[in-house]
């Protein structure tokens, strides 16, 4: 299974975009394996997680307690409440695999964000996964009352307060001196326990009181605010994403992408299908597109690919057969007859036949047949060609 494909907060997006039960069972699984086993999912399958524990195995630098910070869950309120309201604005800025993969594709933004998170990890070790990131907020909330979880063994007293367990601690979760791990913010490296000498340290079952539904009066009012604050966050994830929709109009899209409007509020930028394209006609979000978007001054859409819907892992492009490729409407070409030299290249080049060939006149296009590829655009060796956006992307019968 490729590792993009099990990505939480892209999960999540997906299934919000596009219902996919494939992507609500990879999530459920997360989930299950999370309350099983803990927080985990940070070490072993987010990248910038895992680029944070060479860095940490590197530095060998001692992260002292730290305890939980409430704006953690301010920042995971914001950005899953506007996700909900329809757009990925703010998650593209926060979530950990978006970042990565900018980084990897060179972006500005993937590689200041990717540096500062470095930075912190040499100064304050996993500060980002216990303190900043939504996505570790939320599994930290489910590790919290996962099923096996570590914990210092008191009950023989073996524990002699060296610290040396809490020196090793990426996320400042050991607290030796009251002998009590935070496994909300522990990410499950496991080192700790092979740094006790005295086997003081335990991963399994916790034995506890269970666990009841018994808020007091603060902890009821902090839910009552977490429920408002989500919802306003959900109110303007509704009005950011109009926004964002009026900026998108002229955009040419990826196949599988439906409207400019709903595109560019899934879209994650993270670049999976720019890196992937084979012909490099989908280029990167920028200034003026908030998203992803093909570009045909240079280069055409191939009528035999379909990596793009493939490898994207958001729902923002719907993944599609290469025959439903084929026949899916990008845009609609059209011919300038005054610039036109009658050269036909272009009724050559069009795949699906849609260019009547020219004789004594301007070559002619098809609409019934056009899906806007560009090739005949790429061909034409006067520019009388251009493909122009549409409102919908569309599917042709034939």
């Amino acid at each position: 299974m490729p590792v993009f494909e099990a990505e939480f907060a892209p999960l999540v997006a997906r299934i919000l975009a596009d219902f996919s039960v494939y992507a609500t069972i990879l999530l459920g699984t997360l989930v299950v394996l999370t309350l099983l086993f803990g927080r985990f999912y940070c070490s072993l399958l987010c990248p910038v997680g895992i680029l944070q524990e060479i860095i940490m195995l590197i530095t060998r630098r001692r992260i002292s307690h730290r305890p939980n910070r409430p704006y953690k869950y301010v920042i995971a309120l914001m950005v899953f409440g506007t996700l909900f309201g329809g757009t990925t604005y703010l998650l593209r800025l926060i979530d950990p695999y978006t970042i990565f993969g900018s980084a990897i594709s060179l972006t500005a933004f993937g590689l200041i964000a990717l540096l500062i998170i470095c930075l912190l990890a040499l100064w304050k070790g996993r500060l980002f996964c216990t303190d900043i990131c939504p996505v570790g907020t939320v599994l930290g909330l489910l590790s919290k009352h996962a099923l096996f979880q570590i914990y210092m063994d008191t009950s023989g007293k073996k524990c002699v307060l060296c610290g040396s367990c809490a020196k090793v601690c990426p996320t400042g979760s050991i607290d030796f001196k009251n002998q009590t791990i935070n496994n909300e913010t522990c990410v499950k490296c496991l080192r700790c326990l092979g740094r006790c000498r005295f086997n003081a340290l335990r991963f399994g079952l916790k034995k506890s009181k269970p666990m009841t539904f018994n808020p007091n009066r603060r902890q009821f009012l902090n839910l009552c605010g977490a429920a408002l604050f989500l919802g306003v966050m959900y109110k303007s994830g509704v009005k950011l994403s109009q926004t964002i929709a009026n900026k998108v109009k002229t955009l040419i899209l990826p196949p599988g992408a439906g409207n400019p409007q709903t595109f560019a509020n899934k879209c994650l930028n993270c670049n999976l299908c720019v890196e992937n394209c084979p012909m490099k006609v989908i280029q990167k979000a920028n200034t003026e597109y908030p998203a992803v978007h093909l570009d045909y001054s240079k280069s055409f859409c191939s009528f035999n690919c379909n990596t793009c819907s493939s490898v994207c892992p958001s729902g923002a492009l719907k993944r599609l057969s290469l025959e439903e490729k084929r026949r899916t409407r990008l845009a609609l070409a059209n011919v300038n007859p005054k610039i036109c030299i009658q050269c036909g290249l272009c009724a050559r080049e069009c795949p699906r036949g849609a260019i009547i060939p020219p004789e004594g006149h301007a070559a002619k296009v098809d609409s019934s047949k056009c899906i806007g590829c560009g090739a005949c655009q790429n061909v034409c060796p006067v520019q009388a060609i251009k493909v122009r956006a549409i409102d919908n992307q569309s599917t042709l019968t034939s």
